[in-house]
């Protein structure tokens, strides 16, 4: 048992359990049912404990593509699409057999990258995830690959799983994948990789020890899991990363074993408005701001004032998310504008005190205030 280990993972009351394709079907031909059945003992292990298990899943496309007689990824987004609507069902069906056996129930939720960036349902979406824990149930949460697009799409759920762990407000995200762990190089190319079982930061050389890899299953590889590790991290939850195809993978991890990797939040952490405009709102345009305005932002987190804005770039409305970027191009921050694009461009390089005079009506006196601003 590892003390630091074994402490963190006590307080965990609320779990988000992320599944990828290659785990959950094992090979090109569909759902591991074995895989299913071990998944529903062992969540019925930690319900024993008093915790909350949420689940997100892949496994909809490589289960339905069978039935279509498609070998290999789906070559278009209309067959994409036809392979998850058929199967999403026997993906639950699965679900709902072998959890049943343990006297749980599931309950499936589709998402869209768009109900998590409106507010109004987000929140719908907290209070139902809310509901169902309270009634005991299962929430089995996957993208909604029958209708999205790209402009809604969450791009892989190792992504839409850290999104997730702010919606439920959880304590730990665990990633099921087919490797032990994080490596400081690609195990499958290099024999003498180093399995890293503490993560304390995630920094610029842990992003490039992450060599993407993918398959024609899933859509992710170990960049999108260690950019979920870092989100996650950024709202002040740990991430836990283990093997999912070794029997009793998550009893020997909440024994407090030293399985898999783990990867501590971040020192400072955002609060769950901050970390939704950050991580789930899509920036519509961009703002870039001069030196000074550049120097107060990212050291004083203060509010963004027109006197320091240079340019507008894009269409935007008063409350689309913006990049704002300094005169180099680079993004130093993300934040929800109080000023559609037009009316920034009539009142930047102002003072606040000017913007009625020019504009006839006034919002306030900042572009975006530093409670809607977050600096990256």
């Amino acid at each position: 048992m590892v003390p630091m280990r074994a402490s963190i993972l006590k307080k965990v009351k609320r779990i988000v359990i992320k599944i990828g394709s290659r785990v959950l079907t094992g090979d090109e031909n569909g759902l591991d049912h074995a895989f299913i059945a071990r998944l529903a003992a062992e969540t019925a292990s930690l319900r024993q404990q008093g915790r909350q298990v949420i689940i997100v899943s892949s496994g909809a496309v490589a289960a339905g593509k069978r039935e279509l007689g498609i070998e290999g990824r789906p070559k278009s987004i209309p067959q994409k699409q036809a392979a998850a609507a058929i199967g999403q069902s026997r993906l639950m069906r699965a679900y709902e057999e072998d959890f049943g056996r343990f006297g749980h129930k599931v309950a499936q939720i589709l998402l869209t990258r768009d109900d998590l960036a409106n507010r109004r349902r987000f929140l719908n979406a907290r209070a139902t995830l809310d509901t169902l824990l309270d009634f005991g149930v299962i929430p089995v949460i996957n993208e909604n690959d029958t209708v999205v697009v790209d402009e809604i799409k969450f791009g892989d759920n190792d992504n839409l799983s850290a999104l997730v762990t702010n919606l439920a407000e959880a304590h730990l995200l665990v990633i099921l994948t087919d490797i032990d762990g994080f490596y400081d190089s690609d195990p499958r190319a290099n024999p003498d990789a180093k399995l890293i079982h503490l993560v304390k930061s995630i920094t610029r050389e842990t992003e490039r020890a992450a060599g993407d890899s993918g398959s024609s299953v899933g859509t992710g590889g170990m960049v999108t899991k260690l950019a979920a590790a870092k989100k996650a991290g950024q709202f002040g939850v740990p991430t836990l990363m283990l093997n999912g195809t070794v029997p009793g993978i998550l009893t020997e991890a909440f024994a407090g074993r030293e399985v898999g990797s783990l990867f501590l939040p971040a020192r400072e952490s955002l609060n769950r408005r901050k970390h939704w405009i950050a991580h789930t709102l899509r920036p519509s345009g961009r703002v870039i701001v001069d030196d000074g305005a550049r120097a107060v932002l990212s050291r004083q987190g203060k509010s963004l004032l027109p006197s320091g804005v240079i340019r507008v770039e894009g269409e935007f409305d008063r409350g689309a998310c913006v990049r704002v970027c300094g005169a180099d191009g680079v993004e130093i921050a993300r934040g929800v504008v109080d000023y559609s694009h037009a009316e920034i461009e009539r009142i930047l390089g102002h003072r606040s005190n000017e913007i009625e005079a020019i504009l006839g009506y006034k919002y306030g006196d900042e572009i975006i205030h530093r409670d809607n601003l977050v600096v990256l």
